[in-house]
């Protein structure tokens, strides 16, 4: 027979993890768990698979020899991988002759079945609510950007408000076309979707699993980007950077801490960003001293204050390209990548320079 458990994590979390007592209902079910995994013989044929999307928060003693001992990695799929469940999705839905599923299936990095799935699903709805017999592309687009950006809203009506959401969102993409490292953009709307009152959306042009030092630099600067713009353009700033701060900061730190990309040199720090359970981390403490907390955050301020500086050098430099950006953006709210090349110029190729050199070049 073979024994199926979904959701492992549900019962097979780690043991003592908590601040209060431990001897729970839950900890009960996982001791008399193990006790049964150990009891099977081999002569039974029987077999035990689980499944879960959180490994790194069961307990150790589910994974050791005779028990979970074997991990089977189901990642997310690749190009060809993508292709061939968008097919899957799409053959009972009459589709245009426009729809292209590998240019969709090379768009749509970083999906899982589930999100490739739904975005089948939506692109029928919004077929529908168009009264078109058939899914074209424009559906397919539709829909990729209401899964990634979330439903589009109102359009934004107070002028200074489109000005400054406008200006803002060009800051990233001139940032973006500026760097060479930096991921192609694809798309710049001022258009609300979701919670975001613009959005600046970038494609990778490939699939990463290893990422370069000037990639992430570039990364890092293109989220400093929008908040740039506006210190430049109006000389003051809006509360519209705090998720670019948020997600800038975590990468820096990531840099310091997990990657040796810094002044503090080849050494990883354990840090609770990860940790699902405050007591265990508690318990365990920290294995670095105060003063060296205090270097790290020296240095994660450090490296975003250099980022910035040449984010504004790159935007002061490129005002020109900046204003053009932002007009377009203010009267079509949705500027395309082919629209882009034609305000901004031929992209420069992707190449290994730092971004501090890349902005002189791209000058020249």
């Amino acid at each position: 027979s073979i024994v199926f458990i979904d959701e492992l994590d549900a019962v097979g979390r780690r043991r003592g993890a908590g601040l209060g007592a431990t001897n729970d209902e839950r900890e009960q079910t996982l001791n008399q768990l193990l006790g049964e995994l150990d009891g099977f013989d081999e002569r039974t044929e029987v077999i035990t698979i689980a499944a879960t999307n959180r490994p790194d928060v069961l307990d150790p003693a589910l994974l050791r020899p005779g028990r979970f001992d074997r991990q089977v990695v189901v990642g997310l799929p690749d190009r060809k991988g993508r292709e061939g469940i968008l097919r899957i999705h799409t053959r009972k839905l009459p589709l245009a002759s426009d729809v292209d599923l590998d240019n969709l299936a090379r768009r749509t990095i970083g999906m899982s079945g589930a999100d490739l799935a739904n975005l089948c699903n939506e692109a029928a709805l919004t077929a529908a609510r168009h009264n078109r017999s058939a899914v074209t592309m424009a559906d397919f687009e539709e829909s990729e950007d209401k899964i990634r950006m979330g439903a589009a809203q109102q359009h934004l009506v107070n002028p200074s408000e489109r000005r400054v959401v406008a200006y803002h969102e060009c800051g990233h993409a001139v940032v973006a076309w500026m760097t060479p490292a930096a991921d192609p953009v694809h798309k710049v709307t001022i258009v609300p979707h979701g919670q975001a009152l613009g959005m600046t959306e970038q494609l990778p042009g490939e699939e990463r699993h290893n990422l370069s030092l000037s990639y992430i630099k570039a990364r890092l600067a293109v989220m400093l980007g929008g908040r740039t713009a506006e210190e430049i353009v109006f000389g003051e700033v809006t509360t519209g950077a705090e998720n670019d701060l948020v997600e800038a900061t975590r990468l820096a730190r990531r840099m310091v801490t997990r990657w040796g990309m810094s002044k503090l040199g080849l050494v990883a720090f354990k840090t609770d960003e990860q940790q699902p359970f405050l007591g265990y981390e508690i318990a365990q403490g920290r294995d670095y001293s105060e003063a060296t907390a205090a270097r790290i955050d020296q240095e994660v301020l450090r490296m975003l204050q250099e980022t910035h500086d040449r984010v504004r050098r790159c935007l002061t430099n490129s005002r020109e390209r900046l204003d053009r950006l932002a007009e377009a953006l203010l009267r079509e709210e949705t500027v395309g990548s082919d629209e882009l090349k034609s305000i901004l110029g031929p992209r420069l190729d992707s190449g290994p320079e730092e971004f501090g050199e890349l902005t002189a070049n791209s000058q020249k």
